[in-house]
């Protein structure tokens, strides 16, 4: 599960916060400063569980700290240390505009480590003489082009904007038909 999808949006179960899953490595404290909210508001929003022994895949409540923003056409993103609007829409092969467009408010000389913004993600690239790919650790262009069959030419030409020197694990991509 990617780090981006271990969490969802408001929902009954916790009131003006989201519903998180725990991860490997997580604690209280960890989750605290990560979220910005106290240990003790964690602690107060999940009566019952024992701080010492979290499970993988238990759901908690991480209370609101920092509004969760809405992210209809995107996923949510938790800025960690050295994470810049560049750095994240070179990432994500998209605009620093688009990330500030989707965080109305946001202060792009102020991300905090554990602040959660939204990612607009571009539409699944159309394929109309391939096919869809998503793209794999280790993946290249040219490792692509030999087990597909094609020229590296014409997987860059099938895929416009797409950097072949910075593909994202979980990046979609065309496949040109031979």
């Amino acid at each position: 599960m990617d780090e981006n999808e271990n969490y969802e949006a408001e929902s009954q179960a916790c009131p003006g916060g989201f519903i998180y899953t725990i991860q490997p490595g997580d604690t209280i404290y960890r989750l605290s400063l990560r979220f910005n909210v106290s240990m003790d508001a964690i602690l107060r929003a999940n009566p019952g569980i024992n701080p010492d022994n979290l499970q993988i895949g238990q759901q908690i409540c991480i209370p609101a700290g920092t509004p969760v923003p809405q992210c209809p056409n995107g996923i949510l993103y938790v800025i960690r240390q050295g994470d810049t609007l560049y750095r994240l829409a070179q990432r994500f092969g998209i605009s620093v505009d688009s990330i500030i467009a989707a965080n109305p408010g946001i202060n792009p000389d102020n991300l905090q480590i554990g602040q959660v913004i939204c990612i607009p993600i571009k539409p699944v690239p159309e394929c109309p003489n391939g096919f869809p790919y998503i793209i794999r650790q280790g993946d290249t262009f040219y490792k692509l082009s030999k087990q597909f069959g094609v020229s590296v030419d014409s997987i860059i030409a099938a895929n416009p904007g797409v950097n072949p020197n910075n593909l994202q694990i979980g990046q979609r991509i065309c496949i040109p038909y031979r």
